[in-house]
């Protein structure tokens, strides 16, 4: 009853007010926030370079002001590789840019004979200025490439990791001249050829006799390779704790990504470290005097980098670092 009686005035007043036309006041409802666009920065691109040396090349940098504002006080710098000279380091462009304006800078470049085998060459152009879109500085970068990446993984072969027990001489995965049993891995499924699943990807073990050279020891080698999908698989195991570093991989329509990874040592480290995954163990490993250490497992690991699944795979170029070896590698999903 004394819920009745206060509600009684309440509709009274509403009454009242709808009488004589007041405005009641109700809360406003929430409205979803619209996304804003992406802001358009400030484009700095980087002409071809002629990389057929020895020779002194002119490169253009163009700078278009994609901001709102008038872009001024702009200054670019531009480098290539180390040790090439560059003249002059930085132009300062006169003047101011309107919105959608664009300016060019002239620079001369020392480009030295061209070396043998294939080569990615970086150039880099970074503008520094006041307005435009507001961020102060924005880089362009262009990379030429000269010669061919490595046919396929076994052209880059250099290391004797798998040697015959009655023939361990040739080996040396570790500098140290030891490697891998081949009695020992075709025990676990590794013989020359055998097909290899790990990480979604169909792998191949070294199709050749041993003895004879089966893995690339990474030192940035390019090496072609076809195919799409969400990762690259590596084959491969360290010979240090320090197996690690980056890989690049290069598309067919010019673009790349890049991916760090690492194997363990083929003997010691943790299974999983760097992120690996193990494939195979064996008992024991090949010393220059013979098979021995058979209480100790030697082994082989799996890992990944991610791919950019919308576009195909051209070549990588392998990590420098010759800590790391690979047996295969190749695409998955």
């Amino acid at each position: 009853m004394r819920s009745a009686r206060r509600i009684g005035p309440l509709r009274t007043l509403a009454v009242a007010l709808a009488s004589v036309g007041a405005a009641v006041l109700v809360p406003a409802q929430a409205t979803a926030a619209t996304p804003e666009a992406p802001a358009v920065t400030t484009q700095v691109s980087v002409s071809s370079v002629d990389l057929d040396g020895p020779a002194i090349s002119t490169v253009q940098v163009t700078v278009v002001n994609s901001g709102p504002q008038r872009l001024r006080s702009l200054q670019v710098a531009f480098a290539g590789p180390k040790g090439w000279a560059v003249q002059p380091a930085v132009r300062s462009v006169d003047g101011s840019l309107a919105a959608g304006g664009s300016a060019e800078a002239s620079f001369r470049i020392q480009v030295p004979e061209k070396r043998a085998g294939f080569v990615i060459r970086t150039f880099t152009a970074t503008a520094t200025y006041k307005g435009g879109d507001g961020r102060g500085t924005a880089t362009g970068i262009r990379t030429e490439r000269s010669g061919s990446p490595l046919a396929n993984l076994a052209a880059a072969y250099n290391n004797v990791a798998v040697t015959d027990e009655s023939a361990t001489a040739p080996g040396d995965y570790d500098g140290e001249g030891n490697s891998f049993s081949a009695q020992k891995l075709a025990a676990v499924g590794l013989t020359p050829g055998a097909k290899v699943e790990a990480l979604g990807a169909e792998l191949t073990w070294p199709d050749v006799a041993p003895g004879t050279k089966d893995n690339v020891a990474s030192s940035g080698q390019a090496v072609s390779l076809t195919g799409k999908g969400g990762r690259l698989v590596l084959l491969g195991s360290g010979v240090s704790s320090g197996a690690v570093g980056s890989a690049s991989v290069h598309y067919t329509d010019g673009t790349s990504t890049t991916g760090a990874f690492g194997f363990p040592n083929w003997s010691f480290d943790p299974a999983d470290a760097h992120g690996a995954t193990l494939v195979k163990s064996t008992d024991g490993r090949n010393r220059p005097d013979g098979y021995g250490n058979a209480t100790v497992e030697y082994r082989v690991f799996a890992h990944s980098i991610p791919l950019d699944p919308d576009r195909t795979v051209d070549f990588v170029v392998l990590p420098a670092n010759a800590n790391i070896h690979v047996f295969d590698m190749a695409t998955a999903p």
